[in-house]
């Protein structure tokens, strides 16, 4: 299935990297590497940029944050470089990186190399010729939550990440800090926002169970391997790894899960192909991960209303660059139906519990 990995393509406009300085930079690294430097970037993903580099034979993946971002911290390379340096060893799906240079006049901002993570990886529409029948779907639905289930039992204090973040008071302080986010980058008046802000911080629930989180799991963020298609080898995009609330993790993952009898709006913006014959509901989800886990799920209500929130604002934040000017990357344009929409299915989960 040799035809159905990721491949990278040409540089986008105004996103190339300046070959001339950096390939004497990779050469001072890898000294031992001959022949010329090719880069092509990965085309999906709409955060950090991502690009495939040839060094002569050596293959690598470079990661620098997007342009005309003003959230910072939302992509701070060397924390992401640290927690996958520290990761990757104790939770193999984690790349192997190997440098990283804080030095802005190399390609313009901070970057790492890693190490490439060879596999399939799927997203709103299955790759042509892929066989995927539904005994694969629900087995792949399986594989992807006990993958996540396998993260949540990482001991981050032995690897090295206990201080990535404060579990005590996560969740207020996420509501709270999204909130805010939203209304720094805020362009259009949608109602739904001071409403679901409020409901979230009047039912707000303790949490019982803490752990690391990826905060952005999603399909086409795993790559599977291209000989069974229902084993994660990789799982990609940490920048907003952190130790918070696990259920939030699984709130993430649902929020970008739809299910077959969704209304087509929601068809209409999925991630993922999760309406497979075969493929495991929301509800089927919770039920699984409480299941092998012992987690009490009861509230997953809010964290399927936050997780949607998040992503509104997310959305919302990229759109924000793409109004202000600062990056030219058209997908942008209808960001703000989707950052709707989202609002609107939020709103949903936050006045009814429902998944």
């Amino acid at each position: 299935m040799s035809d159905l990995l990721d491949h990278p393509e040409a540089m986008r406009s105004g996103e190339e990297l300046d070959v001339n300085k950096l390939e004497p930079f990779l050469r001072r690294h890898f000294p031992n590497e001959t022949g010329t430097l090719e880069i092509r970037q990965f085309p999906s993903g709409h955060s950090n940029l991502t690009y495939s580099l040839h060094l002569g034979a050596k293959e690598l993946v470079l990661r620098r944050p997007p342009l005309g971002s003003k959230v910072k911290s939302a992509h701070d390379m060397s924390r992401e470089f640290r927690v996958l340096s520290r990761l990757h060893s104790v939770y193999a799906p984690a790349p192997e990186v190997l440098l990283y240079c804080d030095d802005a006049s190399v390609i313009g901002a901070p970057f790492y190399v890693m190490q490439p993570v060879h596999g399939i990886i799927i997203r709103k529409h299955l790759p042509s010729g892929l066989d995927f029948p539904a005994a694969t779907a629900l087995r792949l639905s399986e594989s992807f939550i006990d993958n996540l289930i396998r993260l949540h039992r990482v001991d981050y204090a032995s690897a090295g990440l206990s201080d990535l973040g404060k579990p005590d008071g996560y969740l207020q302080r996420q509501v709270r800090g999204w909130t805010e986010r939203y209304y720094g980058s805020k362009t259009h008046d949608y109602p739904e926002v001071e409403k679901i802000s409020h409901r979230m911080q009047e039912h707000t629930p303790a949490t019982n169970a803490v752990s690391l989180i990826h905060n952005d799991y999603k399909y086409d963020n795993v790559v599977l391997d291209s000989s069974e298609i229902t084993k994660i080898v990789g799982v990609l995009d940490w920048e907003m790894c952190t130790i918070g609330d696990s259920l939030s993790d699984l709130g993430t993952a649902l929020s970008y899960w739809v299910d077959a009898t969704d209304p087509e709006e929601l068809q209409e913006n999925r991630w993922g192909p999760t309406t497979e014959p075969g493929s495991l509901t929301r509800a089927e989800i919770v039920h699984y991960y409480s299941k092998k886990t012992g987690c009490d799920a009861s509230q997953i209500g809010f964290y399927l209303a936050f997780a949607r929130f998040k992503l509104a604002v997310i959305v919302q934040q990229i759109y924000f660059r793409y109004h202000q000017g600062l990056t030219k990357d058209e997908r942008f344009a209808s960001m703000p139906e989707t950052v709707r929409m989202l609002l609107r299915a939020s709103l949903y989960a936050a006045q009814t519990g429902q998944i």
